[in-house]
């Protein structure tokens, strides 16, 4: 058992556009924490991991080719591994993300 200390809280880098910190990894997944200020651009590309989103602080949208939809505190997001996605955000917005498997372990290189 391991209690993943800080894991989803907002806790952005000094003068960072975003920030992603990863609290745990193992070969089956990984676990961190995204971070993006209010009005700041999410410029991440799709993954080769299937991922969830777990909001805990902030509000936006998740946009996707597939539709928009408005998150807060609790919503909880699937993205498929190669989806493209992307975060408008209205209030600062930290999210608790899991990658199965390993954020990278599917990548191409």
């Amino acid at each position: 058992m391991r209690i993943l200390e800080g894991a989803g809280a907002w806790t952005p880098l000094a003068g960072a556009a975003n920030d992603w910190a990863e609290q745990l990894r193992t070969p089956d997944l990984s676990v961190g924490t995204y971070c993006i200020p209010a009005g700041g651009l999410d410029d991440q590309s799709p993954h080769t991991e299937d991922e969830i989103y777990v909001v805990t602080t902030g509000r936006g949208r998740i946009v996707t080719p597939d539709g928009t939809a408005d998150v807060g505190p609790g919503s909880v997001i699937f993205v498929p591994a190669g989806e493209e996605h992307r975060f408008e955000v209205t209030e600062d917005l930290a999210l608790l993300v899991v990658f199965g498997p390993a954020y990278g372990s599917r990548a191409q290189g």
